[in-house]
């Protein structure tokens, strides 16, 4: 009993959810320690504790002997938690192995549109996971992890069941067009970088229109300077009309001294 699917479970692709995982890793996970000391009498509740003491992510190492990653997936396949349950598994920021853990359980039970819209928001989580294979620990991301249940076949060494592609469902309309954090990003730049060139030609005009000012300010001859000291006096007309009316007077002078009394006699 305590490795039969609980009753009532659905089947998933159609079949039993366990058989999801091939018969060979499926029997060493029932012949594991871990399978039996902790997860016996498991629930959807119970098993987040059991989620968040995990300390890494894989398939098999060793002997091939399987990771309590995958004891806990395995679990997760036979008692078949609601689909509300694995919501909230993947909204838990704080818990990384356990988004993990409701990430390949999504991957492997729900229907491709679901798949695509609940995973997708995972490729902006870049937290550390540490993974575990028969050559040892590695590190990776989550977010990497995320992308090889959507673009891999075979992950933590279990085939993955065949979803359609997400080109294909946009096509007929089953889903959105995938938003790009980098088309974002850029059109963030792009934008800002137009009102700073729009802020920039604002002040150049406005530079531009004070320096207009000042230079007709400086042009234009200051009504308080005195007579004496201002260079554009000495250009009025008066000053050349008084000029030119002394300048005839001696003249007329000088005419009148040059002419000698004997030539006024005989003209007389």
């Amino acid at each position: 009993m305590a490795n039969t699917t609980v009753f009532g479970a659905k089947a998933i692709h159609g079949q039993n959810p366990q058989y999801l995982v091939e018969t060979v890793i499926r029997n060493r996970i029932y012949e594991a320690n871990y399978w039996k000391e902790h997860c016996f009498a498991l629930t959807a509740e119970s098993l987040i504790d059991k989620a968040i003491e995990l300390k890494c992510i894989g398939g098999v190492y060793g002997n091939q002997r399987p990771t309590e990653f995958l004891c806990l997936l395995l679990k997760l396949l036979q008692i078949q938690p609601e689909k509300e349950i694995l919501i909230e598994y993947l909204q838990a920021d704080e818990f990384k192995y356990l988004r993990a853990l409701a990430a390949i359980y999504v991957r492997m039970t729900f229907r491709a549109v679901e798949v695509y819209e609940l995973l997708e928001p995972l490729l902006k989580d870049y937290r550390k996971l540490r993974y575990r294979d028969m050559g040892g620990y590695r590190l990776t991301f989550l977010d990497e992890f995320t992308d090889s249940l959507l673009t891999e076949e075979r992950v933590c060494d279990i085939i993955m069941p065949r979803i359609a592609k997400r080109q294909i469902l946009e096509e007929n309309g089953d889903i959105g067009p995938r938003k790009s954090r980098l088309l974002d990003a850029l059109e963030g730049r792009s934008d800002a970088g137009s009102d700073r060139e729009r802020s920039k030609s604002r002040s150049r005009s406005r530079s531009r229109s004070r320096s207009r000012s000042v230079s007709v300010d400086r042009r234009s001859p200051s009504p308080t300077a005195s007579p004496a000291g201002s260079r554009y006096v000495s250009r009025s007309r008066s000053r050349s009309r008084s000029r030119s009316a002394s300048v005839g007077a001696a003249s007329y002078q000088s005419r009148s001294r040059s002419i000698s009394p004997d030539r006024m006699d005989v003209e007389t």
